[in-house]
């Protein structure tokens, strides 16, 4: 019996395990015998300070796999094309249909944009303005390409040169301004235009700009705020300066011997694409004032360059979806109420760039201006129309965009129009097209039925084509055509998830 209790206890201490002051964590963790009480509150509030950074880490984690997973769910949308065919202002569209709030929301930042465009085609008119007096001071054009022109008279004087230095602030002002919205790259011989990199610093800056300084707010008798000044201004925001140079900018716009002078430069001021190179100087009697307040139509028709990847995220009503779609349902979820739109860069060096967001897009939509008779900024004996076709077909056959709906916009119908209006031929920069009609209704369908053959063709298995013709500037037309392709999506979408 006494050898049956002692195997039992050694059983049992060789199978037990060591006491905690024995095992080599507690050990490596046991305070020093000597601790003093300072140093153990030291040592507590350090442990509490690392639990503490531990829990958010696994929460960050947690929200992250949340955030993720719902992403997945949501529906994605890439607008692609090259630069400047209007990606951006399709997006402005985009806002304006699903997201007007949003969209309403940033007009402040917008009229910014919209001053620096008024003062960008200032800049443009003075540039020919100095070459023009220039010209005829000394009889040695400026640059190469003014060699060519055959200018009988000086047909400027004393009064333009005097309008053309009260006006040279505005220059400074936009050169300070554009730079602190693309530092690390401005370099305004290259980037006429305005640039800035995707993301919310740039919007940053102009809300910071267009801050109005509340300690220099005061209000008038009847308890009204007193319009802004120079004191309750930042110092870049470009409104009062304008607002002073308002008149001499429309003298200089409307004078007949300016308008000759661009004439003599190939300036055709008759049509729409004209126009685009002096963008919003029509304009300038209604942006020229202390207190305007940007149209959705101004907001719409802003010029900005992006560099980068911009992400958008929409939230969509499903009352929306049911009352208005037609499609015949309505929703039991909140399955494809949440939209992210990616608008992407078209210039050359960022298309590698696409890739990594191919990834699960729902849908992507294409814009190719037809503008037969263009070159790339980029790449000047390459034609921007050859350029979107060949765009097209390396989205239609990449297999990562296999089950992706591809939408085609024949974007800017409007500069069309114009540009055959004025006697341009097809025919001459697109020999292929022949004999063709030179009017907007065949141009058109040839065009649609070339991409049409590259879709049919080159997509890794059968998809439905669908085209529409736009001009993003015409904010109702083209809603109206986005309500369509969001049906279509949406009605894809949800087939998929079996909600349908």
């Amino acid at each position: 019996m006494a050898a049956t209790k002692y195997r039992t206890r050694s059983s049992l201490e060789k199978f037990s395990v060591k006491p905690p002051q024995d095992d080599a964590w507690s050990l490596l963790f046991r305070p020093p015998q000597d601790e003093s009480p300072e140093e153990r509150n030291v040592r507590l509030q350090q442990q509490q300070e690392a639990q503490r950074v531990s829990r958010e880490i696994d929460e960050s984690l947690q929200e992250s796999k949340k955030l993720y997973d719902k992403k997945k769910k949501a529906i994605k949308v890439l607008l692609l094309g090259q630069a400047e065919s209007g990606k951006s202002t399709m997006l402005r569209n985009f806002q304006l249909a699903f997201s007007p709030t949003y969209f309403h929301a940033e007009a402040t930042i917008w009229r910014t944009i919209i001053q620096l465009n008024l003062i960008g085609s200032v800049k443009k008119l003075l540039a020919v303005i100095e070459d023009e007096l220039e010209f005829a001071g000394s009889r040695s054009p400026r640059s190469p390409s003014t060699t060519s022109l055959s200018l009988p008279h000086n047909t400027l004087s004393d009064h333009h040169r005097r309008i053309r230095l009260r006006l040279l602030p505005l220059l400074s002002m936009e050169t300070n301004l554009t730079r602190q919205l693309l530092p690390e790259h401005y370099d305004p011989s290259r980037s006429p235009e305005i640039c800035v990199r995707a993301g919310s610093g740039w919007k940053s800056v102009l809300e910071r700009v267009t801050e109005v300084n509340p300690l220099s707010t005061h209000t008038n008798r009847s308890g009204h705020p007193r319009p802004t000044t120079s004191e309750t201004r930042s110092k870049d925001d470009p409104t009062l300066v304008l607002a002073a140079s308002r008149d001499d900018i429309i003298s200089l716009w409307e004078d007949s011997a300016i308008r000759d002078v661009l004439k003599k430069r190939g300036v055709r001021l008759e049509d729409t694409a004209g126009l685009q190179v002096f963008s919003f100087l029509n304009d300038t009697a209604r942006i020229a004032t202390v207190d305007y307040i940007p149209t959705e139509a101004d907001i719409v028709r802003a010029r900005l360059r992006t560099f980068g990847v911009e992400e958008h995220r929409f939230l969509m009503e499903n009352g929306t979806h049911g009352a208005n779609s037609g499609l015949g349902y309505s929703l039991t979820s909140n399955a494809g109420s949440e939209w992210y739109v990616y608008d992407v860069g078209g210039s050359r060096n960022m298309r590698p760039q696409w890739v990594p967001y191919f990834d699960d897009v729902q849908a992507i939509i294409f814009l190719a201006p037809l503008a037969f008779n263009q070159v790339l900024d980029e790449d000047r004996q390459v034609n921007r129309l050859e350029d979107s076709i060949f765009l097209w077909k390396e989205v239609c056959s990449n297999p990562l965009l296999a089950r992706a709906n591809i939408i085609l916009f024949l974007n800017k119908m409007d500069i069309l129009a114009a540009t055959l209006a004025a006697g341009i031929r097809v025919a001459e920069y697109v020999p292929s097209y022949g004999d063709g009609s030179n009017d907007v209704a065949s141009v058109t369908k040839y065009f649609r039925e070339k991409f049409r053959a590259y879709h049919k063709r080159l997509s890794p298995k059968p998809r439905t084509f669908f085209c529409h013709e736009t001009s993003a500037i015409d904010t109702k037309a083209t809603q109206a055509v986005l309500v369509g392709v969001r049906e279509g999506i949406l009605r894809n979408h949800l087939e998929k998830l079996n909600v349908i």
